[in-house]
């Protein structure tokens, strides 16, 4: 019986309540509505089938010690928070150019607000259940402010302004800098409008965790790191895992020292992203490492929002979560800018690397680097799953999907395919019809667009 905080008007619940209904596989973020107070349900939701029903008990009780909630609350947040992807999503789509950006906020995520630059686009989001908020610049001007800076960086000297990122709460580019002189640098180097940015001060630096392992560990010569997710590629099985941890033909041996595999591709600076091919002694499982050693199913890889609760496993520090603070961020370590990263308040220390970013069952990123330490508090930065599978060509081993093709059938010609990574607004066909992505997931079978509204919308 789960108590569901309700942020959706009645008109929104019957048509989220029947997209929910499709959605009762293991792990995947559903549309469903929540309520505001607990109130007694003598059943579960499908919400809470879809969000909560996979979810590992280990996440959830590191959820409840982490961000101070009860179980009801740790259940009912990942239902809200599935839902609210799916929202903004389509509210994405249907606003277009006028998008700003969208984040969850309070103890179990309930309420979600998305922003726009138009104010005739408020009866539109609250009409979907969100609360509006009315902005200068949109998600795409920041978007482009922020690639500036990215390219900028590769001639400006970055060690002092080490940290940059669209922030959509703020309606901001914000640079963390440990000098505001190399800030305004990089700034005017960039030629972006100052008005679109706003400096903020920090003592951070932050640094790869190459002896950091998060889930189980792996050597390469002296140093240590770890298991991201494992993977396919077509019949080779492997892992990902992070970039600085080992360049192409890097070998590795397992958490027993015994010989493993070899790095195929790494990419650092940059990004920070690499797998690792196994040899036939070892086989690619459907799980990470969770609390107590417990496994914790990986159900598929859709992308949680801004404000969503995530989870990290590391052989140093174990289990720890927070939220997410920020996608699209970019940082710079002694070796140079990292961009396309996530920032989170997930803390690690030093042998946390290349270990499993989660919320709920879905697999979020690689733990790249980061600042502070499990005891005082700091910020960590992942790179999302997502672009590493498609930078590989690799597929993400879960316990989701597996099932018939949902309602519809494929047609000759067809453009969605398993396997494929998709990004919010990519638009495919299924079945002779079009319909648009809502959240970046990678596909798998068993998730078809007819039979899965909180990844796909009718065009």
């Amino acid at each position: 019986m789960l108590p569901i905080p309700h942020r959706r008007a009645a008109a929104t619940r019957a048509a989220v309540a029947v997209a929910a209904g499709a959605l009762v596989f293991a792990g995947l973020p559903g549309s469903a509505f929540a309520q505001a107070e607990p109130v007694a349900s003598p059943f579960p939701s499908p919400a809470e089938s879809a969000a909560v029903g996979k979810t590992s008990p280990g996440v959830l009780k590191a959820m409840q010690r982490d961000l101070g909630l009860t179980s009801a609350q740790a259940k009912a947040r990942l239902v809200n928070e599935a839902e609210a992807g799916a929202d903004a999503g389509a509210l994405r789509n249907a606003l277009g150019r006028d998008f700003a950006g969208a984040w969850v906020h309070g103890a179990t995520s309930h309420k979600l607000t998305v922003a726009t630059t138009d104010a005739a686009d408020i009866p539109l989001i609250e009409a979907r259940g969100a609360r509006a908020r009315v902005v200068p610049y949109s998600l795409a001007q920041l978007d482009a402010a922020k690639a500036g800076l990215d390219r900028a960086a590769k001639q400006e000297a970055t060690r002092d302004a080490p940290v940059w990122y669209v922030d959509v709460r703020s309606n901001t580019v914000v640079v963390r800098a440990v000098k505001t002189g190399a800030a305004r640098s990089l700034v005017s180097a960039a030629g972006v409008d100052s008005s679109l940015v706003q400096v903020e001060r920090t003592r951070e630096r932050p640094r790869p965790l190459y002896d950091l392992v998060g889930g189980d560990a792996y050597y390469m010569g002296g140093g240590r790191c770890s298991i991201g997710f494992p993977v396919t590629k077509g019949a080779q099985q492997g892992f990902a895992t992070a970039g600085h941890c080992g360049r192409v033909g890097t070998a590795t041996t397992g958490y027993n020292r015994v010989a493993q595999g070899t790095f195929q591709g790494s990419i650092f600076p940059g990004r920070d992203m690499a797998w690792v091919a196994t040899n036939t002694q070892w086989t690619a499982t459907l799980y990470v490492k969770g609390p107590g050693g417990q496994r914790v199913g990986v159900g598929g890889s859709t992308q949680s929002p801004v404000g969503a609760s995530i989870c990290r496993s590391g052989s140093t520090t174990g289990w720890h979560c927070g939220t997410i603070s920020q996608h699209n961020t970019s940082v710079t370590y002694p070796e140079g800018t990292i961009s396309g990263v996530t920032r989170t308040t997930v803390c690690a220390e030093p042998g946390d690397s290349g270990g499993s970013y989660i919320s709920g069952s879905q697999a979020q990123g690689v733990t790249s680097g980061g600042s502070g330490n499990c005891r005082s508090g700091g910020t960590t930065f992942h790179q999302p799953i997502n672009p590493l599978l498609q930078q590989f060509g690799l597929t993400l081993r879960t316990t989701g999907g597996g099932g018939d093709p949902g309602p519809g059938e494929p047609e000759p010609g067809d453009t969605w395919a398993p396997g494929q990574v998709y990004a919010a607004g990519d638009s495919v066909t299924y079945g002779g019809s079009t319909y648009r992505c809502l959240q970046a997931h990678q596909a798998q079978v068993g998730w078809e667009p007819a039979g899965t509204p909180a990844l796909w919308e009718a065009a």
